[in-house]
């Protein structure tokens, strides 16, 4: 007769091998938890993975059916995705904490709300219930793109995963709940205007300590002259990201009263529609860049 541990088990060992075909990199978790089964570095024996030194689970996860088969063949373990080794870059959309508040928003909402913001339809992505009621969604990362975790940094109650961090995939349980797959197994690309949001923008040249207002506005000046030139130039594939960082780039000079708002937003609108963007794109995407800069810059630099 077939026992319970039994079928948790073959289930088990069924999720974790399903990631590894779509060349996820799995690790076991602990049994009804979301906690990894793997020994650490203060009791690491040196042997086998390990021979060489202590390997973390990002390091030990891994797509190979074979070690999938071994690690789970005892025991019934949640299974994990290491989302840095296998090129994801997963949403979490949480909860809200206090479940007594029925209308506060959850991560969910704030995600849709954030989308209409953008000027984008919520992307359609592989995603998975979490056994809180939340939701993760799935994106593959561009070759080359190395993104980190972030906690809040999309919205409130959103937080990623990709480089150094896990994810609980789907077909694991714990006291609370399942986790679920909620559609086909096919992760969308990161869209360009998310990846811009969480991919740190690279730092603008300091502008030169000048007791002058106008010598400021002067490279401020010079400063939308090259952001609208790079904007206007972006190949195919690199458009609205050029666009997007361009604006946060110049939102600084809007927030400390060297550049009116009108001017960056008529001359990157105009880079963005010789480049080949349609109008609304870089409307929507001019709106949601220089508002979250101008938010983020609100001292002047001589007040600093």
């Amino acid at each position: 007769m077939t026992q319970p541990t039994d079928t948790a088990r073959a289930s088990h060992l069924e999720a974790a091998l399903s990631a590894a075909e779509r060349g996820w990199h799995v690790f076991p978790l602990r049994s009804g938890s979301k906690r990894p089964a793997l020994h650490g570095e203060k009791t690491c024996a040196g042997t086998g993975p390990c021979a060489n030194g202590h390997l973390k689970w990002e390091q030990r996860a891994t797509t190979d059916p074979d070690r999938i088969r071994a690690a789970w063949s005892q025991t019934p373990f949640n299974i994990g995705i290491a989302t840095g080794p296998s090129g994801l870059l997963v949403i979490d959309l949480d909860m809200p904490k206090d479940k007594s508040s029925s209308d506060a928003p959850d991560g969910a909402t704030t995600f849709r709300a954030l989308c209409e913001r953008a000027g984008h339809a919520a992307p359609d992505t592989y995603r998975t219930r979490t056994a809180s009621g939340g939701q993760h969604l799935y994106f593959t990362v561009p070759s080359g793109i190395r993104l980190t975790n972030t906690a809040g940094k999309i919205g409130e109650l959103i937080d990623t995963r990709a480089w150094g961090g896990y994810v609980v995939a789907a077909g694991s349980t714990t006291p609370a709940g399942a986790y679920e797959a909620l559609s086909a197994p096919v992760a969308a690309p990161l869209p360009v205007w998310l990846q811009t949001i969480l991919q740190p923008a690279p730092k603008a040249p300091q502008a030169p300590c000048v007791a002058v207002a106008g010598q400021s506005r002067s490279y401020a000046e010079v400063a939308l002259t090259n952001e609208a030139r790079n904007v206007a130039a972006a190949q195919v594939g690199e458009r609205e990201g050029t666009l997007f960082r361009a604006a946060r780039a110049l939102g600084r000079f809007i927030a400390w009263g060297d550049l009116p708002r009108h001017v960056v937003e008529e001359a990157l609108q105009e880079a963005g529609e010789t480049a080949g963007l349609s109008a609304s794109e870089c409307r929507s995407t001019l709106r949601s860049a220089l508002n979250w800069s101008i938010a983020h810059n609100p001292v002047r630099r001589d007040a600093a």
